[in-house]
């Protein structure tokens, strides 16, 4: 087979990664890419939205499956795209149709799902310019702190805690009037804070059968103890210790199921990833949001712990009997440490030489955001590289990890020394 990947991310590094060691893939193309999946496949220089490239693309050099790592172009209907063209319907896409991928397009839309299918929730309502007074009406009602999400697509930035009522007010105000994060913001659902530990539960679907892979947990703050301003994610951990048989059973008869059924009694195909956020509050989980795709860095610590064949798994998605196919599971522990550029979550320092790679002795390197510029691998990205280390026990992953991740350098290069020592 010949695969498609898009993005150009870390998340899409694993997957490259992972794909590449199928006897059942012959090429393996990513659009864009970063210099490290070149390593596995064929970067193509073409952006994740550029449909008709893409199209053009899989035409032309006989793609047989298309695998789409980020959110946007499946919120903007690249599986869409697909099945109304009479040269690519018959191409499966792994991810969802756009009105699927609302679940993450759409904090209001998803929302709306859990209601209707009683998935256990935080409590919630959203609000618009127009019904401003309402929502101020309606933040003393939740308790602190407060949680206001902006309905749409903001690269991960469009969530706010607010510890005082005064500053729910003025975020909200700022969110609505003056569009903080943008179109996104045109919506806010004003949510009520839960109290717990945070976790990843990933699925993978055809729209009927589904597999549990293993679960995550990713730390998103920028400084050590988890302070600090928010990012895209500095490194995760798999599985997630708490998350034992019994609270995954919970995970699965109260949030999965209601969720694959909720999708088939509502017409909505889907086929692909499903990233369900939960909190565990004493032992019970709660949904604190839906993606429609992996997460990243929670993908590099999951993927090397899946032993099956993952194209294999694909093709299960594809033809609807994922349900024939075998799942196997590592017992060890994957933990990922994320290198940084200097200055990020704000402007940060890029086009910096990084050298050591090759001193990493037992971790994965995946790539994130790094190019090739001759025979250097140059940092151009907030997140630069994710360092997963798989071994027989937390201590050891951790250590290993960040062990490897202190071999690699470049200007400016950050990353914490602290992931997964809540969990030790």
């Amino acid at each position: 087979m010949n695969i498609l990947i898009l993005g150009s991310g870390g998340r899409e590094s694993a997957f490259a990664w992972k794909l590449a060691q199928s006897p059942k893939c012959d090429k393996l193309f990513i659009a864009p890419g970063n210099a490290g999946t070149g390593q596995y496949g064929t970067n193509v220089n073409i952006k994740v939205t550029d449909f008709a490239g893409i199209k053009d693309f899989v035409l032309g050099n006989g793609i047989d499956m298309v695998l789409v790592g980020p959110e946007e172009p499946l919120v903007k209907g690249v599986h869409d795209y697909f099945l109304a063209d009479e040269q690519l319907k018959s191409i499966p896409v792994i991810g969802p149709e756009s009105e699927g991928a609302q679940l993450e397009g759409s904090k209001d839309f998803s929302k709306q799902f859990m209601e209707r299918h009683n998935i256990p929730a935080a409590a919630s309502r959203t609000f618009t310019r127009e019904t401003l007074q309402e929502g101020f009406e309606y933040l003393p009602t939740i308790g602190l702190p407060i949680v206001l999400k902006a309905d749409g697509l903001a690269a991960g930035k469009g969530v706010l805690i607010c510890l005082t009522l005064e500053e729910a007010k003025a975020e909200l105000a700022d969110m609505l009037t003056n569009a903080k994060f943008g179109a996104a913001s045109e919506k806010v659902v004003i949510e009520q804070f839960l109290q717990g530990i945070e976790l990843s539960v990933f699925v993978l679907t055809d729209g009927s059968n589904y597999k549990i892979l293993p679960s995550a947990k990713d730390y998103k703050r920028i400084g050590e103890g988890d302070t600090g301003l928010n990012t895209g994610g500095m490194g995760s951990v798999s599985p997630v210790p708490f998350a034992d048989a019994e609270f995954i059973s919970k995970v699965e008869q109260r949030v999965i199921i209601p969720t694959i059924e909720g999708l088939k009694a509502e017409n909505i195909s889907y086929k692909g990833f499903i990233f369900i956020g939960l909190m565990n509050c004493g032992g019970d989980p709660y949904m604190i949001e839906y993606n429609c795709r992996m997460g990243d860095p929670e993908t590099e610590s999951v993927l090397p712990r899946i032993e099956s064949d993952l194209v294999d798994l694909l093709l299960g998605v594809a033809e609807g009997n994922l349900n024939e196919k075998e799942l196997v599971i590592s017992n060890k522990i994957a933990t990922t440490v994320v290198c940084v550029a200097g200055g990020y979550p704000g402007e940060y320092l890029k086009d910096k030489a990084i050298t050591g790679i090759e001193n990493v002795r037992d971790s994965h390197v995946f790539h994130a955001g790094t190019t090739a510029v001759g025979d250097e691998v140059h940092a151009t990205g907030g997140r630069v590289l994710a360092i997963t280390s798989l071994q027989d026990n937390l201590f050891d992953a951790l250590q290993q990890a960040t062990a490897d991740a202190s071999r690699i350098y470049y200007d400016g290069v950050y990353f914490r020394k602290d992931i997964g020592f809540d969990l030790l």
